[in-house]
């Protein structure tokens, strides 16, 4: 054995080499701080005093069978440390001792095992950084939500698309805050989102704007006969079904084509880009099935996606490089490089608030 596979078999350690622990002569030793402070988490919790002495034992005994490594036993305090709940800790930590792998596999698990930190909001305030860095210092706001989403929506409004965003929306911040006009307030526009029984089949017509129902008695009605008979002529409704997705937005009398784009809006209130929270009021309407290879502008076709990804979205499925934009089950789905499909679920989408959560995704589809 080699002196750095050696040093490497000390380095791992294990829970019992923090049995007897002693933060003085760690730091003697030239450990650095932070790293003393982690080891004495871990050693609370495995040799400290504790009211839970047989889970402690029984984690104890847990992390000696499975060898968990010492980064390991520091990453899971790391991971837990936010909950206040000391019998819930307890449980968390045992079902992080029973993931094998690297590091990085435990930090990636334990997104679906541990509850995520509920950090409070910043108070609302403004700050203005009390120095220069090459001519240019930094500004924070933090405001209620719907100031904010009016003063971006008015900053967009003013760009060229085409080109980078960021500085032509602070050249528009200081033309408003120099005097060069305002910021409307935004203004609520209530819409009722319908969900439409399973028990229809969905037949659209030629323009996919002629929608039908066929039930299951073989009967038929349109769609706009069915909800203006049920919900009549005041309110702006919103047809979705729970397989085809978003089907069409009436007021009195029908307006799809007009209206895609609020529809949209409201199955996918974000870019539909996995982890991307653009909202769907900045994003790009995009063809699913491109244009230039006879996709078609109507809503099953088209999803909300933020100006980078709809650049990015590879529009040819065997190019696989950043994945894609598919409809599956009526939601806009991201198509992973390697076939993995992962919806980017919004908790107040109409698709997610009428019928929770999207089905299973299909299997990956395997490289050719």
């Amino acid at each position: 054995m080699d002196s750095f596979t050696e040093f490497l078999g000390r380095a791992r350690g294990g829970v019992d080499v923090l049995e007897h622990f002693d933060a003085h002569v760690a730091l003697d030793a030239g450990v650095d701080a932070a790293t003393v402070r982690a080891w004495k988490t871990v050693h609370a919790a495995y040799f400290g005093p504790t009211r839970y002495r047989k889970q402690q034992r029984s984690a104890r005994e847990q992390a000696r069978q499975r060898r968990t490594s010492l980064a390991k036993l520091v990453l899971i305090e790391r991971l837990i440390r936010h909950i206040d709940a000391a019998d819930q800790r307890w449980k968390l930590r045992r079902r992080l001792l029973n993931l094998s792998g690297r590091c990085e596999t435990l930090r990636r698990h334990a997104k679906s095992i541990v509850p995520a930190r509920q950090r409070p909001p910043r108070p609302a305030g403004l700050w203005c950084a009390p120095t220069s860095r090459e001519g240019m210092r930094e500004i924070r706001i933090t405001a209620p939500e719907r100031f904010v989403a009016g003063l971006d929506y008015a900053l967009r409004s003013r760009i060229d698309r085409a080109r980078p965003a960021a500085k032509q929306m602070l050249d528009a911040f200081t033309t408003l805050v120099r005097g060069g006009g305002g910021a409307p307030e935004g203004v609520y526009r209530p819409i009722v989102a319908v969900p439409v029984s399973a028990l229809y089949s969905v037949r659209r017509g030629v323009t996919g704007s002629d929608i039908c129902l066929i039930a299951t008695d073989g009967t038929s009605v349109s769609l706009a006969e069915l909800l203006k008979h049920n919900f009549g002529e005041e309110l702006e409704v919103a047809a979705f079904h729970p397989v085809e997705g978003p089907l069409a937005l009436f007021r009195a009398h029908r307006h799809a084509n007009a209206h895609q784009r609020d529809l949209l809006k409201m199955a996918q209130p974000e870019c539909s880009w996995v982890a991307c929270h653009r909202p769907a009021e900045s994003c790009d309407m995009h063809h699913i099935t491109a244009w230039s290879k006879g996709g078609t502008t109507n809503v099953e076709n088209l999803a909300p996606l933020c100006s980078f990804h709809n650049s990015v979205n590879d529009d040819d499925p065997a190019r696989r490089r950043w994945g894609r934009i598919e409809n599956v089950a009526g939601r806009p789905t991201w198509i992973s490089p390697r076939g993995y499909a992962v919806a980017n679920t919004t908790a107040h989408s109409a698709m997610q608030m009428l019928f929770g959560d999207p089905p299973d995704p299909p299997a990956p589809v395997p490289r050719p």
